[in-house]
């Protein structure tokens, strides 16, 4: 049985350090856009408002990311419902493709079972029935439209709503209008499709199509498969007929398949989640309480452990971790121990050989007095004798320093204070040094009081080194001390114009005992310890001791107080990096030739006969790499950067400027 023709079946400020900020250009002085400009310019139309409408959608979305960015649980549970959807969908049409055909196969079969048989019965009544001879055209044109209206009757007596059955007539005008007859109240016209009906006109055989079938009673139309041929009645006229089968049984059936198939996804898809919930959680938790205990330990709780039940992996992983803890708190307190041993050994050496110093000081003060009555070389040999021991007491009084800094006996004698009269001692008692090298100390900043709450002795004891590093390694020029206070806070940086640093040195500047230059010689007399101390002096005030430097060009140190003792520190008075830095000087060039490019190119406009005034260009503020000021050398801390636009100039305390290539000053040869 071929069929005529397939139908569808149904079915995303400024600056910190307290100077007054320069005029900012792109919103950062490290050039980098402002938060949000990477979307907006600034010269676009409307973009502040699109700016705000981004910001005022993404807010309530940050906490769902936040969570979803560290909830790994949470992440494998919606994957695996995700996927779990996927396949539910995937199995639910497939198994809903399969009942659809299989329904409506069935469904087929047994109407093209029933349509034969009405078919041969319409036949055979067609040969059966005499024709009564001699009648007019219009009365053979009525019989034949009666002896059809009987035939629809009789083949739809059989269905009972199962089906219905239409007669048409092979002709378009009025007596093949007059000559449809239909069944169950169908609308034939509506209901038999065109291109069946002209398929059907055209051969013999039987045809079927699936459509929608529509009354004339104001009935909902439904789904049917309309299944005709082409026949002769008792007059041998053709004629069509055809079987209208309704589908709504079957679309019943596929509706309860779809509404249980629904169901049962989506309680497999519950399950499913629990499923992964519980099974994630028991891998998850032991890794949370593993990350919540090596948190404990970082923080110095060293007795913490895992709780390990079972034999599994994850027992095996807590067991490791219990026997790393353990080692690792065994090497702590090795280590602990060795430094304390290592302290008391030092103050230990240091206490006892002050008995024999002072014995030995003694005795070459005496031999030093009598010089005068040796030879030369006797003579000369007792001067090294007495600056030996001047050095030999200095080392001494620097180990025991350190070694109350190490065992955290160092205390703080804070009053208020002056810093410009500590500088000015610092600088009487650096003078003929400073004459002997040929260098001039300047100060700056001393018109206004500096004063801040501090140890004025351990203050002077920073200053010193400062100043006197500065001066032996200054190769002569002059050296420049600058006082400043804003805010909270009072620095004072000490500038000079030596050998500078290298690039990577100013993180080592502050070890003890180490030198940029083993070859070069301590012409004052200087112990290694120096700055070691002082850094310690500066976090005893709670406040900052940094470097800056580049080959070539000096280097600047910067000692940042709080203006009250326990105040933190926001901030530094004075930049870091100085405004005369090699980096800063080439800025300043190339931003005064685009300055008079610029002018050059604009002719001036002239305003009657008024002079016009000279307006300097303004510069750009340089970018600066600044760093964690809690990061101090030597402390152990990561050195982290921050954003230009947080802490400029140096205004957060940084230990090191290696991200322009510039080392931040300082020097273990220099003095104390």
């Amino acid at each position: 049985m071929s069929t005529g023709s397939t139908a569808p079946k149904p079915g995303d400020p400024g600056d910190r350090t307290g100077r007054a900020a320069g005029p900012r250009r792109g919103g950062s002085r490290s050039g980098r856009p402002p938060r949000g400009g990477r979307l907006f310019r600034e010269g676009t139309p409307g973009g502040p408002v699109l700016r705000l409408f981004v910001r005022w959608v993404r807010r309530p979305l940050l906490p769902a990311v936040r969570l979803w960015r560290r909830n790994i649980q949470l992440r494998i549970v919606a994957g695996t419902l995700l996927m779990s959807l996927g396949v539910v969908l995937l199995l639910g049409l497939v198994v809903i493709g399969q009942v659809r055909n299989g329904l409506l196969d069935a469904k087929e079969k047994a109407a093209q079972s029933q349509a034969a048989g009405g078919f041969s019965a319409a036949q055979d009544r067609a040969a059966t029935t005499p024709s009564a001879p001699g009648q007019q055209d219009g009365a053979r044109a009525g019989a034949s439209v009666n002896w059809r209206s009987t035939l629809v009757e009789q083949l739809a007596s059989g269905g009972q709503s199962a089906y219905n059955v239409v007669a048409l007539s092979l002709d378009t005008g009025d007596a093949a209008s007059r000559g449809a007859r239909a069944s169950g109240e169908v609308d034939p016209t509506t209901s038999i499709p065109a291109e069946l009906r002209h398929s059907v006109a055209q051969g013999t055989d039987t045809l079927q199509k699936f459509t929608r079938i529509h009354y004339t009673n104001g009935k909902a139309s439904e789904a049917g498969l309309v299944i005709g041929k082409r026949l002769n009645d008792a007059e041998g006229t053709q004629y069509e007929l055809y079987y209208l089968f309704p589908l709504t049984q079957e679309e019943d059936s596929l509706t309860l398949v779809k509404g249980t198939l629904a169901t049962a996804g989506l309680f497999v898809m519950v399950l499913l989640g629990a499923i992964a919930w519980l099974m994630v959680r028991q891998v998850v938790t032991p890794v949370r309480m593993a990350a919540g205990i090596a948190e404990r330990l970082s923080a110095g709780r060293l007795q913490e452990r895992m709780k390990v039940t079972g034999e599994d992996d994850i027992a095996r992983l807590g067991e490791a971790f219990n026997k790393m803890a353990q080692n690792l708190q065994l090497k702590i307190q090795q280590l602990e121990e060795l430094s304390r041993m290592q302290r008391r050994f030092v103050s230990d050496v240091s206490h006892e050989l002050r008995t024999p110093l002072t014995t030995v000081r003694m005795a070459a003060d005496v031999i030093h007095e009598a010089r005068v009555d040796f030879d030369p070389i006797t003579a000369r040999s007792a001067e090294l004798l007495g600056d030996q021991l001047d050095r030999f007491e200095s080392l001494l009084s620097d180990l025991l320093e350190i070694s109350r800094f190490d065992a955290g006996a160092a205390a703080l004698e804070a009053e208020p204070i002056d810093l410009r009269q500590v500088v000015r001692r610092v600088i009487g008692g650096a003078e003929p040094l400073a004459e002997r090298k040929g260098t001039r100390i300047v100060v700056v900043g001393d018109k206004q009081p500096v004063v801040a709450e501090a140890d004025a002795r351990r203050v002077e004891r920073v200053l010193r080194n400062l100043v006197v590093n500065a001066v032996e390694h200054g190769e002569g020029r002059d050296v420049v001390v600058k006082l400043a206070a804003a805010g909270g806070a009072v620095a004072v940086a000490v500038r000079d114009y030596g050998v500078g640093l290298k690039p990577g040195e100013a993180t080592r500047v502050f070890n003890r005992f180490w030198r940029a230059d083993p070859a070069r010689a301590r012409t004052t007399g200087g112990t290694g310890l120096g700055l070691s101390i002082a850094v310690e002096d500066a976090r005893l005030h709670g406040g900052w001791l940094q470097a800056w430097g580049e080959p070539g060009g000096g280097s600047q140190f910067r000692l940042t107080l709080p203006r009250t003792a326990d105040e933190p520190l926001r901030g530094s008075p004075i930049p870091l990096e100085p405004e005369d830095s090699r980096r800063n000087r080439e800025q300043a060039a190339a931003g005064r030739a685009q300055e008079s490019a610029r002018l050059t190119a604009v002719p001036a406009q002239p305003v009657g006969d008024r002079p016009q005034l000279a307006v300097p260009p303004r510069l750009p503020a340089p970018s600066r790499a600044t760093v964690d000021p809690t990061a101090l050398p030597g402390s152990g801390a990561r050195v982290v950067a921050r954003a230009a636009a947080e802490n400029d100039g140096g205004g957060a305390g940084s230990a090191t400027a290696d991200a322009h290539g510039n080392a931040e000053r300082g020097d273990g040869t220099r003095g104390r």
